[in-house]
């Protein structure tokens, strides 16, 4: 599974680059050599009073004083040829490199909270939204998965697969907003599928308790906030039963999946139902479609940030056209369209993107 993480840079506390930590050293070494090879009126050795301050940008405290100390050092012993600061000077030096020295401590001590920051965070979603393993029972998974807030793994759209009594059944959802604040609807929503997965015999039940799902957390937000926003979901459901070449599907207002026969794409016929937490969701009002797999048959379902992508010209980016060329790609169909929609994008698209492929063994 593609999961877009946003790896935190040199200054957000990841180790700095090496190119980093040798430009002080580098440029230390330059200055040296360029006053030694200059005649005695020129004065560069003051440059070297910008190196600790440099230097604090890719090393601690420790390290940093190092660098204050050498400069120092070369600074006031004027029998070394590289300057000669004396007094005021001296004195203006030395409190630059003592003030380099407390912001390499200060970065360094925020680089490590952030670090920890960021991996019980990370941590915290991938419990809410784990990585879809590439198989479950007798279906074949391949998932896609960006949020559109940055920094973030988790973002308004859900999938899941799970294997249980009544055979493989797999959801994908996207929740009304997206970011950090639908995390806790992303949340209980694929809680709720887990406990259906295991304790409803029919895929109507399971999407009815979705919608009784929403609709307690709408009566609790009611009660908390009168102007709190209602909160609602599109889902598709689909399962696999054990020992049978075919795929149920539901759908809660969610774009129908595409089936992926050889290299003809279409659109499977699904009556669309209520999207959930309209209290609509029931199993009277629910439609089931059973639509017969072939071997090497794909399904393709997906939320609507990858087909309402749009590209400068303002289009719609045409999943559906693009899927034949793009399933030949070596590097899998999930890749192929997510670098796809990237070139589309000019970036990538600024809404939640979910993609899940799912498929029978061909034997």
């Amino acid at each position: 599974m593609r999961r877009r993480r946003e790896e935190p840079g040199w200054l957000h506390g990841k180790p700095p680059p090496r190119w980093a930590r040798l430009a002080p050293a580098v440029a230390l070494v330059v200055l040296v050599l360029a006053q030694a090879t200059t005649p005695g009126d020129i004065e560069l050795g003051y440059f070297l009073a910008g190196l600790p301050p440099v230097a604090a940008f890719a090393y601690g405290a420790a390290g940093t004083a190092v660098f204050a100390g050498i400069v120092l050092l070369l600074l006031g012993v004027s029998s070394l040829g590289v300057g000669h600061a004396q007094g005021a000077d001296l004195a203006t030096v030395a409190v630059v490199a003592l003030l380099s020295v407390v912001i390499a401590w200060v970065r360094r001590r925020r680089d490590e909270q952030l670090v920890s920051v960021r991996t019980v965070a990370e941590a915290a979603q991938l419990a809410v939204l784990p990585p879809v393993p590439e198989q479950v029972g007798p279906v074949r998974c391949a998932g896609l998965y960006r949020a559109a807030q940055r920094g973030t793994l988790v973002g308004g759209d859900l999938y899941d697969v799970r294997a249980g009594p009544y055979g493989v059944r797999a959801v994908v959802g996207d929740v009304q907003g997206h970011g950090l604040a639908a995390v806790g609807t992303v949340a209980a929503l694929l809680g709720a599928f887990r406990e259906g997965v295991l304790d409803d015999p029919e895929l109507a039940a399971v999407a009815a308790r979705l919608d009784r799902r929403l609709l307690a957390d709408n009566a609790s937000s009611e009660e908390g906030a009168a102007e709190q926003p209602e909160l609602f979901a599109t889902a598709l459901l689909l399962e696999f039963p054990p020992g049978l070449d075919l795929v149920r599907i539901l759908s809660c207002g969610h774009p129908p999946a595409l089936l992926l026969r050889a290299s003809a794409v279409s659109e499977l016929a699904v009556v669309p139902g209520p999207p959930l937490g309209l209290g609509l969701a029931g199993p009277d009002l629910a439609v089931v479609t059973d639509v017969r797999l072939l071997p090497g048959d794909r399904l393709v379902a997906h939320t609507d940030g990858v087909t309402e992508a749009r590209d400068a010209a303002g289009e719609f980016y045409p999943l559906a056209a693009r899927l034949p060329a793009l399933e030949r790609d070596p590097a899998g169909l999930v890749e192929a369209v997510w670098q796809d929609l990237l070139k589309f994008t000019a970036g990538g698209p600024g809404d939640d993107v979910a993609l899940l492929v799912l498929s029978l063994p061909e034997s």
